[in-house]
């Protein structure tokens, strides 16, 4: 049995269900899982949960400020040390008995001695889609290397563990990156603060497995506490606090069934046209732009708006921009006009047509909003600032639409709580994250609990999909910190 060497589980009952996990490997059915760790050597343990995009979205990798909850649901990595420069990874599936492994040494990453770029390794992992997912994981470790040069001298047997949902929009992708870097970070003494966490795990994402996310994801997973909102400036990552959550109020977070992904198309080319309206608008507003021969992302001296598109206020945007931008545009004509964007993430694809009128206006609104939104959950909350809150989330749903960002299912969520009402005690709802599909998060008051279950089972009855509740908060991978375990069976 593997008892607590060091740490804490703070009163989280999925710690002493992960550990009993561990407890069990040896009469798994994968092999993979059985034999997995040396059982006389120290496991350590880190913890990430996903979370629920109250407020900001997809206007992060604009610059928006952003609210987000850590949810009660996370993904456990326990990690070994072995001394061959091997990575084992063995995930283990929702089904009992199944599992998802991976290996592959740590010479992989290295080409005469030095770390691999990100484009090779990514590349690596989309030749075998059934692997793909080991980017996440794997990819810490060359994160590590390239950026903090690190020179890993030994390998590691990583199990993973995850209660998080995939595809429902509540970040399953970042709960595992953090997860495993903060195992990683623990297990061979490398010093890493909450927010440098949050970002290596966004070049992970980005740069690895090839998913154009912006950084609120990770921010959440790492710096999060629970019961409050994180308000995070996506200026790279500027994190202006936590905001508790007033007692009078509650968030949900109700799965549509249908299943998001930001490697998807439609969430790319919003953010390319958002890009692209960002760089148009520069040009506008006579900023100075240099775009390199190589190929490489535009820079633009822009003293006004800080390089970001969401500091575009929306009077400026309106009066002076809006009309003159196209609603849309090849991605080849483009190119030949203005030669490329500041977006370091995301590539134009010649024969593509972009929207950038709306996806444009998008941050610059969202940005607003929150901010609006942020400020009526300060001081005392009355009915007044309840509804206003509420009328904030439907706006930033409906533009979410207007950017082909929507879908059927979670317009009928946010139609089945706003049906409900304030009567009921349900303010406001909007689809989360990158949209098209996934989660949807409601507001309202804290007694409303029963009023959101029965709003599930309608939506059940009229789809035959009994969506899942997110309910509840925990905290941030920081917040937990790490857990070090040693097997004693005497």
């Amino acid at each position: 049995m593997y008892r607590i060497i060091h740490g804490e589980t703070h009163d989280l009952p999925d710690v002493s269900t992960f550990i009993e996990t561990l407890n069990r490997l040896d009469q798994s059915q994968s092999p993979e899982a059985r034999g997995l760790f040396d059982s006389k050597a120290e496991i350590v343990v880190a913890r990430a949960p996903g979370r629920l995009d109250v407020m900001g979205g997809i206007a992060d990798y604009s610059g928006s400020l952003v609210l987000e909850a850590p949810i009660l649901e996370a993904t456990f990595a326990a990690l070994q040390r072995q001394a061959d420069r091997r990575l084992t990874i063995v995930s283990l599936a929702e089904s009992a008995g199944q599992t998802l492994a991976f290996e592959m040494a740590l010479s992989e990453f290295e080409n005469a001695g030095e770390p691999v770029d990100y484009d090779t390794a990514c590349a690596g992992f989309q030749r075998e889609p059934s692997q793909h997912w080991a980017a996440y994981v794997a990819g810490v470790f060359l994160s590590l290397m390239r950026e903090r040069g690190i020179r890993f001298r030994d390998g590691a047997r990583i199990l993973i563990s995850s209660r998080v949902p995939q595809g429902k929009g509540v970040s399953s992708s970042a709960a595992l990156e953090v997860a495993v870097m903060q195992a990683v970070a623990a297990a061979f003494d490398v010093t890493i603060d909450a927010r440098e966490m949050a970002l290596l795990c966004q070049t992970v994402e980005n740069r690895v497995a090839g998913a154009p996310c912006g950084v609120m994801d990770q921010m959440t997973a790492s710096c999060g506490e629970a019961d409050r909102l994180l308000a995070l400036r996506c200026q790279p990552a500027e994190l202006l606090g936590m905001t508790a959550i007033p007692d009078e109020v509650a968030f949900w977070g109700l799965d549509s069934g249908v299943r998001h992904a930001v490697t998807g198309a439609d969430y790319g080319s919003v953010r390319v046209g958002a890009f692209m309206g960002y760089r148009i608008i520069a040009e506008m507003a006579g900023l100075k732009v240099n775009v390199s021969a190589t190929g490489a992302p535009a820079q633009i001296d822009d003293p006004r708006w800080g390089g970001y598109l969401a500091n575009v206020t929306p009077s400026e945007f309106e009066q002076h921009y809006a009309a003159r931008l196209p609603e849309r545009i090849e991605g080849a004509e483009f190119l030949s006009r203005y030669k490329g964007t500041t977006d370091k993430v995301t590539r134009i694809a010649p024969e593509r047509s972009y929207a950038v009128r709306v996806p444009t206006a998008h941050p610059i609104y969202e940005h607003h909003r929150v901010r609006l939104f942020a400020e009526s959950l300060q001081g005392k909350i009355n009915e007044e600032r309840m509804r206003l809150a509420g009328e904030l989330m439907y706006q930033s749903h409906a533009s979410y639409s207007a950017c082909g960002l929507g879908s059927a299912a979670t317009d009928r969520i946010v139609e089945l709580a706003r049906a409900a009402g304030p009567e009921q005690g349900i303010y406001g709802a909007k689809i989360t994250g990158g949209g098209s599909g996934g989660t949807v998060a409601i507001l309202g008051r804290r007694d409303a609990g029963l009023v959101v279950a029965r709003l599930a089972d309608k939506y059940a009855l009229e789809t035959g999909y009994q969506p899942y509740i997110f309910s509840g908060s925990s905290p941030g991978s920081a917040g937990f910190g790490h857990l070090r375990l040693m097997r004693n069976d005497e």
